[in-house]
């Protein structure tokens, strides 16, 4: 069995939301922890994950600096977290496969996901990124070309594109990683966004991915028979914050979508994650699973699974 786990950033950062480098490496080696006991359990494991606190940390300095060097763009941003987190990952879960007596190397690629510039998404940027700012902290930035807009009392925010991903570009190469007996880590923040000139070449973007909605992508790229979106609770939830509150457990593809169309997942937090999760399985994915962290080796490995399982039936 194959299964791409696609973690979360509370998996990323210290539960109190800390994301310095000490933080960011206690919290991926417990993570890693959780994978390796799936890895134990005999599964082909492929993982993703998010750099939204890392990103995060690269716009503040993009911020603090502005005035003395030109910022970082976006497409960099993703670069750089990639390798920040994929080297981490690969330190720690190397270590937690060798505690279990499991010889297996990791892997992590740097991995680029095609965009199109006609997507709407670009049309108008509404995807906040980044802290808020008063008007004349965010003025350098800018004039060096970024979008940002007045939030009232809050101060002024920077908003970016968030287009569909279209293709993982890399996934050959994760795909050749696996057949050599390698554990990969691959499309780290929904990778790095690029588009095509008109002579066939690439181009980073300035935009935000959904990782989620990129794990999509590469599970069913890389031939995974089941998509885990590993977050902070143990199911998605219908009525969340009412009296009629319930988990989700085992749902098809069709009920899910109703339930999104009713409005039960927010657009910034669940949603996403739902949609991936049907996406997956509406192209031919065996089974998509939302769990906790915590969770991932029963919602793989268990009769039943664990969270909520979409499937085409039930």
């Amino acid at each position: 069995m194959r299964a791409l786990i696609a973690l979360g950033g509370n998996a990323m950062t210290s539960a109190d939301g800390q994301a310095t480098p000490q933080a960011q490496e206690g919290a991926i080696a417990a993570a890693m922890e959780r994978v390796a006991d799936l890895v134990a359990a005999g599964v082909d494991v492929v993982l993703t994950h998010g750099n939204g606190p890392q990103v995060g940390n690269l716009l503040v300095k993009n911020e603090l600096a502005a005035h003395v060097v030109p910022p970082v763009p976006l497409d960099w941003c993703g670069a750089q977290t990639q390798a920040t987190v994929g080297f981490t990952v690969l330190d720690t879960l190397e270590a937690s496969l060798s505690r279990r007596g499991i010889d297996r190397r990791v892997a992590a690629v740097v991995t680029r996901t095609l965009v199109d510039l006609d997507d709407p998404g670009f049309s108008r940027p509404t995807k906040p990124v980044g802290r808020f700012l008063p008007r004349e902290q965010a003025e350098p930035l800018i004039a060096h070309g970024e979008t940002w807009e007045d939030r009232g009392e809050k101060g002024w925010r920077r908003v970016v594109a968030s287009p569909q991903p279209v293709e993982v570009l890399d996934a050959p190469a994760v795909d050749a990683l696996i057949g050599a007996g390698f554990l990969v880590v691959a499309a780290g923040g929904g990778g790095i966004p690029v588009a095509r000139r008109e002579d066939g070449s690439l181009h980073g973007v300035e935009c935000v991915l959904d990782k989620d909605l990129t794990a999509a992508l590469l599970a069913r790229t890389v031939g995974a028979d089941t998509l885990v979106i590993a977050t902070d609770v143990d199911n998605a939830i219908i009525g969340y914050g009412t009296p009629d509150a319930r988990p989700l457990g085992r749902v098809t593809t069709k009920q899910m979508r109703a339930y999104a169309d009713e409005g039960h997942f927010a657009s910034g937090s669940m949603g996403p994650k739902v949609e991936a999760a049907v996406r997956f399985v509406e192209a031919g994915g065996r089974r998509a699973v939302i769990t906790s962290l915590d969770r991932i080796t029963e919602a793989v490995t268990g009769p039943d699974g664990a969270g909520t399982v979409i499937q085409n039936q039930t």
